[in-house]
């Protein structure tokens, strides 16, 4: 059964940032996005760097050749190191989505409090 864990009240994480903690032993990184708090563990599949060290941005569409569309703003979390784009509602990698993910843990909001859910360990 998950237990869960204290990370902040609402108001100490504004929309489109993001911020580091420590859970029993994990690091994650907990996001804002426009309608939700995700949460992640702070470890990019490609080489291990800090995702809460990267940006939280958007990326380019699906579009006609020679046409650059920018969307999904505040859903994507690219790494410091090399760039690698991870979706923050799935922990899927955008670049191999099949093979390289992230842990994504459910965040539960209980009035101002934003917990996270995470496996006794």
């Amino acid at each position: 059964m998950p237990t869960r864990y204290f990370l902040c009240h609402r108001e100490d994480l504004e929309v489109g940032a993001m911020r580091a903690f420590r859970v029993g032993g994990v690091q994650i990184v907990l996001c804002r996005t426009r309608d939700a708090f995700h949460a992640l563990r702070d470890l990019c599949p490609h080489h291990g760097a800090h995702l809460s060290q990267g940006r939280l941005t958007g990326t380019n569409l699906p579009s006609a050749v020679g046409e650059l569309v920018y969307g999904r703003d505040g859903e994507v979390l690219r790494c410091p190191r090399h760039g690698w784009e991870i979706d923050v509602l799935s922990g899927r990698s955008l670049h191999d989505p099949e093979r390289k993910r992230v842990k994504v843990y459910r965040v539960v909001e209980q009035g101002d409090d934003v917990l996270v859910e995470m496996d006794a360990r």
